[in-house]
């Protein structure tokens, strides 16, 4: 709806992450030169934490996306909160080993197979997991474990661990000490600053051919900062929604009273409570309430029709000598 009304290529804003909007701010920079250092390394563990929303999976994707599929093959696990042995079998299906009615034994036998004959064939095995957090601590060592497979001195596979901010203590647990020797490269992904908001949501209007239409006033960035504190997610989310509510307001110009309706709406609507209908229904709303206005006052010319009639027979009735 909003695209064609602002005369934009695709929607900007989308929840889904997708490489093609990244924004390399000051945070992401860093973190993509710890994914990248950790990638020339060739070996053991990256992890990058962050806040919800903060931008991992798509930094992550962004790094993939620059990657030779020839010389790369990815496997990810977006569904964490598995056994042991099941997170070992998501890992194996990741790389195209079948794991239905298999024991486990066979699987890692199968898997290591699949791993050394693709590093063999010039492709090393990468493995994404994200939400790590919900990881249980035999799970993070059944992936230690795999760690340990190796072409002469070289393992064939590498893995990034992408977490929420608790994934932290969890790494730091005694048990774990073996995994922590593995890390090669850690970073947390902060948010984003002020100025760096302004420059996130103008990158991703100009991906889809933004010409300043819809028009953002100086003040409307600093309120959006103060409203998302500078999260990604929580922008699109913002900014997604204030391009709905210029469609449906028929305005081109997002000043600072439409981010603070927009921003109560989002925060009402997401708390539970009573307040603000969402523009759509709101829409609909003034929609039913005009049409029931509309309906009442042609009740009521019908009436006045009917009785300015009745009133021009009953003068007509004595002007011809014969009243009703």
């Amino acid at each position: 709806m909003y695209a064609e009304f602002f005369h934009l290529t695709g929607l900007p804003f989308q929840l889904t992450p997708d490489s093609r909007f990244f924004f390399e701010s000051s945070v992401h920079a860093k973190a993509m030169a710890h994914l990248t250092y950790g990638l020339n390394q060739g070996e053991g563990f990256i992890v990058i934490t962050g806040d919800v929303g903060a931008g991992k999976t798509t930094l992550v994707e962004h790094l993939c996306s620059s990657l030779d599929p020839n010389r790369y093959q990815i496997a990810r696990i977006s569904t964490t909160q598995t056994s042991a042995d099941d997170t070992l079998r998501m890992v194996a299906a990741g790389f195209g080993v079948r794991t239905e009615g298999v024991e486990k034994a066979n699987i890692l036998q199968k898997l290591e197979v699949a791993l050394v004959g693709a590093y063999r064939a010039g492709r090393r095995s990468l493995l994404i997991v994200d939400e790590a957090q919900n990881l249980t601590v035999p799970a993070l060592e059944e992936l230690r474990m795999l760690s340990n497979f190796v072409v002469g001195n070289v393992p064939p596979m590498q893995s990034f661990l992408l977490g929420q901010p608790q994934f932290r203590p969890i790494m730091a647990l005694p048990e774990l000490e073996q995994l922590r020797q593995r890390v090669l490269a850690s970073y947390h992904l902060g948010p984003l600053a002020e100025g760096e908001t302004r420059a996130y949501v103008e990158h991703r209007l100009k991906r889809v051919g933004w010409q300043d239409d819809p028009h953002f006033v100086d003040e409307a960035f600093h309120a959006l900062y103060e409203a998302t504190g500078g999260v990604p997610r929580k922008i699109n989310t913002l900014c997604s929604r204030l391009l709905l509510f210029g469609f449906l307001e028929e305005t081109h110009t997002i000043d600072v009273e439409a981010v603070a309706q927009v921003a109560d709406e989002l925060r009402s609507e997401l708390s539970g409570g009573p307040a603000a209908v969402p523009p759509r229904a709101a829409l609909a709303a003034a929609e039913q309430d005009v049409g029931g206005r509309l309906a009442r006052i042609e009740e009521r010319i019908d009436k006045h029709d009917h009785a300015i009639k009745r009133a021009l027979a009953i003068a007509a009735s004595y002007i011809q000598g014969n009243p009703l």
